[in-house]
């Protein structure tokens, strides 16, 4: 390989050279849309840096960030994990995971066992392994929240982080978390699974505190990549790296906007899910916006027909950084447009469920062609490459 690989505390550390973020959208089994997307992405930065197999998406991001099943997309790569080895094992998690059980029907009990979704979880990051370990070869910031106190929860392995390490009163540093643990908190959707509970500190004498963590995706960062730019950039969380559109590049990979026209229909229950849903979207939309404004951004969208894409109405006068945004409208036009071998409209309006391994295959499919159509080398500025060794 010709550039220099670098370890968890080089691509954390606030250098003054240019960094750059990925991170990954939640939505249920619609993260394999993501991954067909990631696929062309990697492609695109390993013919970049030489071509060579050894080249790893953990090696030119300096910090990966996800929400729920952005999580364990995140958690894989920043492992090392290949694209098309995450692919393969996200397809049998997806199958043995989400099996529908009449078991588990009713308004009282998570729709989906959280066991199997463990089992898996230690399989791929480890049993044992923490979050400040060594195998994670670059910045992860996982994105959780607290239900018993209603905070979001940005949990990251950066070793200066206030919170890193044990604090007095037995306060449990993040670095002592379970990585499996961490995600698997991200990842607990209600409805879906029930809430993950966290030890966060343990006091001699006293009883141990512990927190009740759901789904990242219910609080406004299911799409967590403004949340991952004040990761870096806001002073609490000691990460300290500098804005500005040469110095900072966030890349944002989405599972599919929802086709907002789906019906929705059902119980109260239901009704209150997919409210919550909506509220989700409108949140993603809204973050779309804000780094658009704030950014210098070659795929900035149309937000709407009063503000146009903003590329000439930056809120501070010049872009913060440099922001990409890849996505599928799964609106059964741009799905057609984007497949002509699609033509089921049940097909179609089927895919914006988050919970249907029979769509695993279709929307990877989808995200690939996306990122054929999307993902362009001029994206990536030269200024962002990684050093040479």
């Amino acid at each position: 390989m010709n550039y220099r690989v670098k370890d968890r505390d080089q691509h954390l550390a606030s250098d003054g050279g240019p960094k750059r973020i990925l991170t990954l959208d939640g939505g249920g089994l619609r993260g394999i849309l993501s991954i067909g997307i990631l696929q062309k992405i990697e492609d695109t930065l390993r013919l970049r840096h030489g071509g060579h197999k050894s080249f790893r998406l953990c090696h030119y991001f300096d910090l990966i960030g996800g929400t729920s099943t952005g999580a364990i997309i995140a958690a894989a790569l920043a492992q090392g994990w290949t694209v098309e080895q995450l692919r393969k094992k996200y397809m049998a998690l997806g199958e043995r995971v989400f099996e529908k059980s009449l078991f588990r029907k009713g308004l009282f009990r998570a729709k989906y066992d959280e066991q199997k979704l463990i089992e898996e979880l230690k399989q791929v990051y480890g049993a044992r392994t923490k979050l400040s370990s060594d195998k994670l070869n670059t910045g992860l910031m996982v994105v959780t929240k607290r239900l018993d106190t209603g905070s979001p929860w940005p949990i990251g392995n950066n070793p200066r982080g206030q919170y890193f390490e044990e604090r007095p009163g037995g306060v449990i540093g993040n670095g002592d978390y379970l990585l499996w643990q961490v995600v698997r908190a991200s990842t607990a959707a209600p409805a879906f699974f029930d809430p993950e509970t966290i030890t966060i500190a343990n006091k001699s004498n006293f009883q141990a505190v512990s927190g009740e963590f759901v789904d990242g995706g219910v609080s406004p960062f299911n799409n967590p990549a403004l949340q991952a730019f004040m990761y870096a950039t806001l002073d609490g969380y000691r990460v300290g790296w500098p804005t500005g559109a040469e110095k900072l590049l966030l890349v944002s990979v989405g599972t599919g906007a929802a086709d907002p026209q789906v019906a929705r229909t059902g119980t109260t229950a239901k009704h209150a899910i997919n409210a919550l849903l909506s509220l989700m979207e409108d949140c993603a939309s809204l973050q779309e916006t804000l780094l658009q404004w704030m950014s210098s951004s070659p795929t900035a969208r149309e937000v709407d027909g009063e503000l146009g894409d903003l590329r000439h109405d930056l809120v501070a006068g010049s872009p913060l950084l440099s922001y990409l945004r890849y996505n599928v409208d799964l609106r059964s036009e741009h799905v057609r447009a984007l497949d002509s071998n699609l033509t089921s409209s049940k097909t179609i309006k089927s895919l914006s469920e988050m919970d249907a391994p029979e769509n695993m295959d279709t929307l990877h499919r989808l995200g690939a062609l996306a990122g054929e159509r999307d993902v362009r080398p001029g994206d990536f500025a030269a200024h962002f490459d990684l050093p040479r060794a």
